[in-house]
């Protein structure tokens, strides 16, 4: 049976609620409409609702067919982990509204009983779910932890900042010994990123940011205590990352992360070790394959040059860099994820899919994590002015299309576990012709109609 969720709203006490006679509308891009059938799906458990200051909230009236604004504010969803928003909410935007937090909003509306929101599960992994994990289990953890560990600065980093005071997943993880180990190295970036969760330059207009920046660098040992010690308790599928949110970019300091894998892998360290980055240093790169490093997750907005560079301002390397450090752990078989900060509207449009189909091809990529960009969304569009050509088509069919096109690749939100060494299947770089993507079905019949 087709739903057809309702607007949803607040009033000026923040309680939230229902019009039964406003049909809730969504937005991807500069298009408002309604929710397509296929991207609809109940408010998945650990998800967040957020009012929206400054904006008032629309619907559509279905007898009239017209989008009616009240005064009452708006409402987004911020979804649970593994979840990808394929919508953003609609909204009127006071000339005063202060600029949204760094944070993902998804279009939101209720029906039957419960909120639906504009979004798509992308991986099944239960990894960040802690719904069912006493908060109490977690503090006793971390007490014992740095009793343990008096001296280890990077595990009184991870416990007392990650855990006790952001609620970092990856922070909690470590702390119940569990998935993946966060190690953040790292206080520089040679990016300044629009959205940057740690540190912003002075004349940001983003107030504050969800985490702080590492403010020390560990020592090899204390990284290498911290592989192992997880090692000891996650036995089944240890991953180990490099990369975090309370960090800049870790191949800013390869001597650092050469080092420290090379002793954990020759002191007999088993399970995937990771480094999320920018994936700005190919030479960094390669230095970090030979030492025992199992995959690269890159992190990008856009497969385009210039949007990427809109957005990530990258300092001192290009686009191109980023290209070659992509070839250079292909080769050296290291499993590579695109972080792909999904946006809807800009991400899924034509130029982008044929972006990404040829950045796929050509440099040998296994995998697409597909995340939310945590950005105010007028904010974000203003910055890609120019760049949105062309229709929305949507996250599922922006999905279907590149996997027809690139059937090696895997689809998920999280690091996957791989063992020491991934097997892959993605083609070496220039082995493969870049495939043109081609329309799907109903999309196809669409376009010869017209």
């Amino acid at each position: 049976m087709h739903i057809q969720p309702h607007m949803v709203m607040a009033d000026a006490q923040g309680n939230i609620f229902d019009d039964p006679d406003l049909l809730m509308v969504c937005r991807r891009g500069e298009q408002w409409g309604l929710p397509r059938p296929d991207e609809l799906m109940p408010l998945p458990e650990e998800s967040e609702l957020f009012l929206l200051p400054g904006r008032q909230a629309v619907g559509l009236d279905p007898e009239s067919g017209e989008i009616v604004s009240c005064d009452e504010v708006a409402v987004a969803a911020f979804a649970a982990p593994a979840h990808t928003l394929s919508a953003h909410p609609a909204y009127v935007s006071q000339p005063d509204a202060p600029l949204l937090p760094l944070f993902a909003y998804g279009a939101v509306g209720f029906a039957r009983g419960r909120f639906y929101i504009c979004a798509k599960r992308v991986d099944e992994d239960a990894r960040q779910q802690f719904r069912h994990i006493p908060r109490s289990r977690i503090e006793r953890n971390v007490r014992d932890l740095l009793r343990q560990f008096p001296k280890n600065r990077l595990i009184r980093h991870i416990l007392q900042n990650c855990v006790l005071r952001y609620d970092c997943p990856a922070a909690r993880n470590f702390a119940l010994g569990r998935f993946e180990a966060p190690l953040p190295t790292s206080r520089a970036c040679n990016a300044r990123c629009v959205g940057c969760i740690s540190e912003q330059d002075k004349d940001s207009p983003v107030a504050t940011t969800p985490q702080c920046r590492l403010a020390f660098t560990p020592s090899p040992a204390e990284i290498v205590e911290v592989m192992r010690f997880h090692q000891s308790r996650e036995r089944q599928c240890p991953v180990y990352s490099f990369g975090q949110g309370c960090e800049g970019d870790p191949l800013m300091n390869p001597d650092l992360l050469e080092e420290s894998v090379r002793s954990f892998r020759q002191q007999g360290g088993l399970g995937t070790v990771n480094c999320n980055t920018n994936a700005s240093r190919p030479e960094a790169v390669e230095r970090l394959a030979l030492a025992g490093l199992t995959s690269i997750r890159v992190s990008l907005n856009s497969a385009r040059p210039e949007a990427y560079e809109r957005y990530y301002r990258p300092h001192g390397y290009s686009f191109a860099d980023v290209r070659a450090s992509i070839e250079v752990a292909r080769r050296h078989g290291l499993w590579v994820s695109l972080n792909l900060l999904f946006f809807p509207g800009v991400t899924d449009c034509e130029d982008e899919l044929e972006a990404l189909v040829d950045l796929v091809t050509r440099c040998g990529v296994s995998m697409i994590q597909w995340r939310n960009l945590n950005i105010d969304p007028e904010w974000y569009l203003r910055l890609m002015q120019g760049l949105c050509a062309g229709p929305s088509m949507g996250l599922a069919a922006f999905m279907k299309r590149l996997r027809r096109a690139c059937p090696w690749l895997r689809f998920g939100y999280f690091n996957p576990y791989l063992g020491e060494a991934a097997h892959i299947e993605a083609p070496l770089p220039g082995q493969r012709d870049v495939p043109r993507p081609q329309l799907e079905d109903a999309e196809a019949g669409e376009n010869a109609e017209a």
